[in-house]
């Protein structure tokens, strides 16, 4: 079973070399690892693939990205941008928190960080410029603030997660999001306030309290979404998947009716681009089922697992290792491939160290975002450019200070279950009882040790 590990790893290594498309790398890579196994490859990848696909849950992914495009095109942004405008506008260096609190809430109605960049960052960032903030910066700000609506439910990564955890609930996901998601934008929020300090950024215009009421009076409908999402699941009034397609419902309403801000003859173009969207999405979970599939035949996750803990006897230890390897992952690979692939491997020896499922998958996520900024495979680091009209090489100059607040509130993420399992137990998405029972156990796990080593210090 080593030569197929080695095999599956040196052939999918090679692809992604040549630049060979993601999805295509991972199905050929377990391609040739189940010949290597001595199966027959066009019956074993076909059935696993198919059966990757066959999720009642994963429904939910074509009915967001559906609601995504009606958000993106329907006139939603603006609206959230003046609301925004009218809570943080003033301070100085306003458009960059107005461009955060945006790319927040955009992000948390439809569920795509790439909407959020192309959707927000086609307005603020151009305006932006015009007050004289540096292109790059607004670049950066745009690009990283649009990854926190993967955390902020709804989020299509969450469902992927969700399956390949097999037991996870994705209500107790979506609620799980929330603060982890509110930190990061804090977080990117302080590196622009350091910025706006060092290179004297002006506030904004100065918002009065009928204008702000009028800003939020035009919002309200937009940002009555999320309440009608969350609160339809957490009253059980809809499944996760039914709340998508209620999301599609609204969002058309929205936007053809209400704001009148997409035309009937546009739809089929919207539906195009959906079903675009969906296709690449589903290839990435079909290849990584099948990929996931030959890699547990391969005995993979029991190997690393036994790796980890080997190298150290420390559970912070192995959890820094686990976000190191991830960070590196999220450097050349999409995240629904890199879930479905590593969710598996790592699962287990979380689960060793008494993390809790959902609290494994938000630094999951939260570790992830941080891939979709960075090169070379940074799908919102190249929309940010292509909409800032700059390139990577001048961008990542600044994006580094918003990477290093993205990863304090990832260690956060990680080392404080309550951020992201309270709200989850609040909501009785998760039971008391085992949010309790959870803490006391990571807190023994995890911090246990040094603390009877502290009183054993005292006690000499």
């Amino acid at each position: 079973m080593g030569a197929v590990a080695l095999v599956l790893v040196l052939v999918f290594v090679l692809l992604l070399v040549m630049n060979v498309p993601i999805a295509v790398s991972i199905a050929m890579a377990a391609f040739v690892a189940i010949i290597a196994d001595g199966a027959d490859p066009s019956v074993m990848l076909a059935t696993k693939m198919a059966n990757g696909v066959n999720s009642f849950a994963l429904l939910a992914i074509p009915f967001f990205i559906l609601s995504g495009h009606l958000m993106g095109r329907g006139g939603m942004a603006r609206r959230l941008i003046d609301f925004a405008s009218s809570i943080v506008g003033m301070f100085p260096g306003g458009l960059a928190y107005v461009n955060t609190l945006t790319c927040m809430l955009f992000g948390s109605i439809s569920g795509s960080a790439a909407a959020a960049v192309s959707s927000v960052g086609g307005f603020m960032i151009p305006e932006m410029n015009r007050k004289g903030y540096n292109r790059e910066f607004n670049v950066a700000v745009t690009t990283t603030a649009a990854t926190t609506g993967l955390l902020i439910p709804p989020s299509n990564v969450m469902i992927v997660y969700s399956v390949a955890a097999g037991s996870v609930s994705i209500a107790a996901m979506f609620m799980a999001g929330v603060l982890p998601g509110i930190i990061t934008g804090l977080f990117i929020m302080v590196v622009c306030g350091y910025f706006a300090f060092r290179y004297k950024y002006g506030a904004g215009d100065r918002v009065s309290f009928v204008q702000g009421l009028l800003s939020f009076k035009r919002a309200i409908l937009s940002l009555l979404l999320i309440i009608i999402v969350i609160g339809g699941i957490l009253k059980g009034i809809f499944t996760a998947t039914e709340a998508a397609a209620v999301a599609v419902l609204y969002s058309f309403l929205l936007s053809v009716v209400i704001y009148r801000e997409i035309r009937l003859k546009e739809l089929p173009e919207i539906l195009k681009q959906t079903g675009i969207t969906t296709a690449v999405v589903m290839l990435l979970i079909g290849a990584s089922s099948g990929m996931s599939w030959i890699m547990t035949m391969a005995n993979i996750p029991q190997t690393v697992s036994t790796a980890l803990v080997n190298l150290s006897d420390n559970p912070i230890i192995i959890l820094l290792t686990i976000n190191l390897l991830l960070l590196f992952v999220g450097t050349f690979m999409d995240m629904t491939p890199a879930v479905l692939i590593f969710t598996p491997i790592f699962l287990p020896v979380v689960t060793s160290l008494h993390m809790n499922e959902v609290h494994f998958g938000i630094m999951l996520i939260a570790n992830l975002c941080i891939g979709i900024c960075t090169p070379p495979v940074g799908t919102c680091l190249f929309i940010g450019c292509g909409v800032g009209k700059t390139t990577i090489a001048k961008a990542t100059r600044y994006m580094l200070p918003f990477f290093g607040a993205m990863i304090v509130a990832l260690m956060v993420i990680t080392y404080v279950p309550q951020v992201s399992l309270w709200i989850p137990a609040k909501t009785g998405q998760i039971k008391q009882e085992e949010y309790k029972a959870a803490i006391e156990a990571w807190n023994s796990k995890v911090f246990g040790r040094e603390a009877n080593g502290e009183v054993e210090e005292k006690s000499e």
